[in-house]
């Protein structure tokens, strides 16, 4: 990869590269990286194609099973957003995102809980509560976002539309044993039966 001037229309015109700490040397990385790549630097001059955008999963109907995965989230992902659109159950037990790594969906170690307009309180437990708990088929409308606040420990802060007379909002925290890679979207009891709706996912660096 080479450096051109703004102009230069005969050749390239070599630069030098800027000083950093611990070194005079600029580490260039080779190809031309992905689309919407951009340069991104460790601090000590070697630099890497990273994402510089929001990459949009592939919406998957919530009209069947006990539970939808989006897997092979990428390792500089510091933001998730889980978007939901008329996802609703069978049953009443809370709708919950858990979070897993290269070991698997973990189950415990879940902080906060979640609320309904309608009074109601539902800590965490086997995952991030976005919801306090529903009637069969009410249809849930809104987002969940994740973010990775240091090391392996990501928040949720999320509010929703419960059909067309409540709505929930819901915090809370995880620490995963490793890096995140995936998130799993099921109910607090892992038995209630998406019936209806689809959900997606927006990730970025």
């Amino acid at each position: 990869m080479t450096f051109r001037l703004n102009g230069s229309t005969s050749g390239y015109t070599e630069i030098d590269a800027p000083a950093v700490a611990g070194s005079n040397t600029l580490v260039l990385p080779t190809g031309n990286g992905s689309a919407g790549n951009i340069l991104g630097t460790d601090g000590s001059g070697n630099l890497s194609w990273v994402n510089g955008r929001m990459v949009q999963g592939t919406a998957q109907n919530s009209t069947s099973g006990t539970s939808i995965d989006f897997t092979s989230i990428p390792s500089w992902v510091k933001r998730i957003t889980v978007m939901f659109d008329g996802v609703s159950t069978n049953g009443t037990s809370p709708i919950c995102i858990q979070l897993g790594d290269s070991g698997g969906i973990e189950t415990t170690g879940y902080n906060g809980g979640s609320t309904n307009q309608t009074p109601s309180y539902v800590a965490n437990t086997v995952g991030l509560n976005i919801n306090a708990g529903t009637t069969a088929a009410a249809q849930i409308m809104g987002h969940a976002i994740l973010t990775n606040i240091s090391g392996n420990t990501w928040v949720l802060s999320s509010g929703s539309q419960i059909s067309a007379n409540n709505i929930t909002a819901a915090g809370g925290s995880k620490a995963t044993s490793a890096t995140l890679d995936r998130v799993r979207i099921t109910t607090v009891n892992g038995t209630d039966t998406f019936d209806a709706g689809s959900i997606n996912i927006l990730y970025e660096g």
